[in-house]
This record gives structure tokens, sequence and C-alpha cells, in this order.
């Protein structure tokens, strides 16, 4: 059971022993739509023998994927209607989208992206079209931080990551970047010291945002891995998308979080799934969502409390979607606490004593 290589085809999956001989046909269906990686290290810590596993539930293929629902659209979030030019995503008046890679090195089952990230075409944007997005960039001086993603920009070399920081650190009035990255997670052993150099510039406050699901995806390894992150002076926060039979529990949810801040990643976002293509099984319900983020509320430390957020379809932004705790009710605030209990503010004068 060979698992030390990127697992990129179904008769791998079966090979390793991530999946059943039976399934081979509809393993190959799906991946005929959508591309599949598995990095060693993700394919080390699925456990075969759970065919509930979050894990694979997050990377090994399903059938259910080439089931799409009348709700679902390949562009969920409406990149393309905010992308001047290509490359640039402009939904915020302050930052942009830099979308410099279409791979990644896993892919996820419930990507918003999975119609363009994975598929045929260039890897990553040209000499030319990189050059039209950062003038873009420099043109506007109302942008504050350039947000580099994809795919995962942590998959690009050394020489390229410090390339892109050297023409970010020549915009005066980009004061931050950010990337946003599976990579210490899902392979964390590119994280290293020329990496860590090459991310940081002069002038810039460099952010990475990680991105994991479940807490056994923060072994050792990206443990460290974050660590030498931390260490060299970037800030890291999390991302984390709300799953069905992945982190739909609030133990699971808490431990994540937790995980999180233990190694110096403090929670940032719990997004609510997006309308992607063949994802509806991975899907919760935003009411789930709401029980699940009001269960850590006053559970768990306020380190470990994400925003619970929902990306508008139609290209309309992000909003938190988490629980109302403040209500009103004849001209006075009424406050619920954590333990469901409701509060009026100002309290309530106490009535008179008789007599």
């Amino acid at each position: 059971m060979n698992r030390h290589f990127t697992i990129r085809r179904p008769r791998d999956l079966v090979e390793a022993g991530l999946a059943p001989e039976e399934r081979l046909a509809d393993l190959q269906a799906v991946a005929a739509r959508y591309a599949v990686a598995i990095t060693p290290a993700m394919a080390e810590i699925i456990d075969a023998g759970d065919p509930h596993d979050p894990i694979a539930r997050q990377f090994v293929p399903d059938v259910a994927e080439l089931r799409q629902t009348e709700a679902e659209d390949a562009d969920p979030i409406g990149d393309a209607a905010h992308a001047p030019v290509p490359g640039i995503v402009h939904r915020y008046p302050d930052r942009v989208l830099l979308k410099l890679v279409s791979i990644c090195p896993v892919y996820c089952r419930f990507c918003f992206r999975r119609e363009t990230v994975g598929q045929s075409g260039p890897a990553s944007l040209s000499d030319e079209a990189l050059g039209r997005a950062l003038a873009y960039v420099a043109e506007r001086p109302e942008i504050w931080e350039v947000v580099v993603t994809g795919g995962d920009p942590l998959v690009l070399s050394v020489r390229r990551i410090a390339a892109l920081m050297a023409r970010l650190s020549a915009i005066p009035h980009v004061r931050v970047v950010r990337f946003h990255s599976r990579v210490p997670v899902v392979a964390p052993e590119r994280i290293d010291a020329d990496l860590v150099a090459a991310l940081r510039a002069p002038g810039k406050a460099t952010w990475i945002a990680v991105h994991a699901n479940h807490p056994r995806e923060i072994g050792p390894a990206a443990a460290a891995a974050l660590a030498r992150l931390v260490d060299a002076g970037i800030p890291l926060v999390s991302q984390s998308v709300l799953l069905r039979g992945v982190n739909d529990d609030p133990a699971v949810l808490a431990a994540l979080m937790r995980a999180f801040v233990e190694n110096r990643v403090k929670p940032y976002y719990l997004h609510q799934g997006d309308l992607a293509p063949g994802t509806s099984h991975l899907r919760t319900t935003i009411a789930e969502g709401r029980a699940l983020v009001t269960a850590l509320r006053g559970r768990v430390s306020g380190l470990c409390q994400p925003s619970y957020v929902l990306d508008i379809p139609g290209g309309y932004g992000k909003v938190p979607v988490g629980p109302v705790y403040l209500s009103e009710e004849g001209g006075r605030a009424l406050v619920t606490d954590f333990e469901g209990r409701t509060h009026a503010y100002p309290p309530q004068p106490a009535a008179p004593a008789d007599g």
C-alpha cells in the first residue's frame, strides 16, 4: 500500500487501499469531471477501515459529486462579475484577490472553484497576465491588501514567490499581502526556511490564512510547519468550511478551533458551504451551522471563536450569518446568553416590595 506519492488517479486510490475495487468505475466517472489529488500527508491519516472517515470525505471522490442541484452554479460566489482583468477579483474597495495559480496540492471535493481549479489550461498566470494584474493594483491607491489565492499559491517555486513579493513591495499603497493556502497542513514539508524567507518583503505585512477542516489534519508535521511560519513573524489565521460528516459536530469543531489556537493560528472564518456543483451531500443548512456556532459560544475560549460566514451567490460579498444574541421588545434590548437564557438590558428594575 504505497502512500508516498501524490495520488491522482482512481486506480492509485484503489491500490493505496483508500477505495474498494468495486468503486473504481464510479471514481473514474468523477475524476473525468473534477480533479483528484491527495498528498502523502493526507493519505497517511485516512482511516481506510472507516467508511465515514472525515479526511477521506474531503479528498476521495464520491459518485454523489455527479449530481448537480438546481441552486448550484459553476461560479457560486460570482468571481467573474468582479474580474476587471485576468487574475484579479475586485469585490471590496480596499482589497483584491490575485488568482495566481489554478492548481492545488490536494483537490477538495467541496471546492467552490472546482470548475476551473485543477482543470485543463495554464497552471498559472502568464507573465503578461501577471503584469496586467499588478498594473491594475498599482493604478488604484485604494487597494491596501492583496489576497494571493488560486488554486494554492504556495505550490509555486520559492523563486516565483520571491519575485511576486518583490513586485508587490514596489507598490507603496499595498501594505498587506495575504496568502490563502492548505500547504502548511497538506504538504508541510514545503514550508522550509527558503519559502518562509520568500514570503517576507520590506514594508509589507505578510499574513497566511491556513485552511483545515478537521483536528486530525494538524498533526506533528503540520504543527512544525505552522511554527516555522509564526516564529519567522508571519501571523496566521484560519479558514474552515462547515462540512457534513467532517466537522458538523460541536466536539469536533471545538477540537479543531483549539488545535488552531494551540498552534498560534487565530480562528478567522468558518464558511457555509458554497453552492458549487456536486457538493450538496457535503453541505449543512445554515440553521445547523448556527446551532454549531452557538454550541462554541461560552464553552470554549474566546480565542477559539470563528466568524460563521456566507458568500452571497452572484458576487454580492461575504456576510456573517451566525446566531443573533440581541433583539428588541417594547423599546428594551433583550440579550440571550450562551445557555439560552434571555436578559433585559438595561436590567429591569426590581418590583417594589409590598407594604
